[in-house]
């Protein structure tokens, strides 16, 4: 039984199928073109039934996050994978929500909080990893640019605000382990605790580079004018709204007691020492 990895050649799935690999799992890439995966990989459709349950059909787990797309997309594909998930049964789904909300101010469920619900009454063994905003945000030009040459690092939110941030490689991190350890179920919150806030983002990035770098704030619509060419208009609006959101929020900091701390002993790299780890 082979564990299957969705965007497996993306930002979440590659350090998760590399970290199986690593640790001896058979598994399997659920990607769209399988010419440009080396190993095993199955070809799939994420906005089709049927392409989802083969893939998952005997399936020892398989581990998901909604594509970028705009809400209407989203809420396609959390609907298309929760009907495969209940018709072909895995063994075992870890779902991240890659930062996304699972409910609106007014409490209508998102996307992903309409994939949480249906993993919870589907009767399959599931977690969910609930991170806040992924350090790889940072690694944008638009950010890491000026850090490195200006020893400015930019970004749309306030100098106040205490976020528990987190990496891909520790999301992988956390991943395996509930990919491959079914004892904790339910929502696992995945961040740095205590929270950071701005310029301890850049006093990280002073030590690495070994250069003065302090944190400025940028505005959300600045923001979003330089990630727009990066992502396109309709993906990079829910974005832009998000961080006008973080500006009336008062801080961003996961839940302990259901944290990858508390559930699983699994403590999140500094920053330093995820810049050291990924060579920025």
């Amino acid at each position: 039984m082979t564990q299957i990895v969705h965007g497996a050649t993306g930002a979440q799935g590659s350090p998760v199928l590399s970290a199986l690999l690593s640790a001896g799992h058979d598994a399997t890439a659920a990607v769209r073109d399988i010419s440009k995966v080396p190993g095993p990989a199955i070809p799939i459709d994420i906005t089709s039934v049927e392409s989802l349950a083969v893939a998952y059909t005997g399936a020892k787990s398989v581990f998901v996050h909604l594509p970028l797309g705009s809400p209407d997309q989203q809420s396609t594909y959390a609907r298309v994978i929760a009907e495969a998930v209940a018709r072909a049964r895995p063994s075992r789904v870890v779902f991240s929500t890659s930062g996304y909300p699972t409910t609106m101010p007014d409490g209508t469920l998102t996307a992903h909080g309409t994939l949480q619900e249906a993993l919870k009454t589907s009767g399959v063994s599931y977690a969910v990893i609930a991170p806040k905003i992924f350090l790889e945000n940072l690694l944008l030009p638009v950010t890491l640019e000026p850090a490195q040459e200006e020893g400015i690092l930019r970004y749309p939110i306030r100098d106040d605000y205490a976020v528990s941030w987190i990496s891909h490689l520790d999301m992988a991190d956390i991943a395996v382990r509930l990919l491959t350890d079914y004892s904790v179920t339910g929502i696992v919150t995945a961040g740095a605790l205590p929270a950071l806030r701005g310029q301890s983002l850049a006093q990280g990035f002073a030590h690495y580079l070994d250069t003065p770098v302090t944190f400025e704030v940028q505005e959300p619509e600045s923001y979003g004018k330089q990630i727009i060419p990066l992502y396109g208009a309709d993906a990079s609006r829910p974005v832009i709204d998000s961080y006008h959101a973080r500006w009336t929020m008062p801080d961003e900091v996961i839940d302990e007691q259901r944290s990858a701390q508390k559930l699983l002993g699994i403590t999140p790299r500094t920053v330093v020492q995820w810049l050291r780890d990924i060579k920025a």
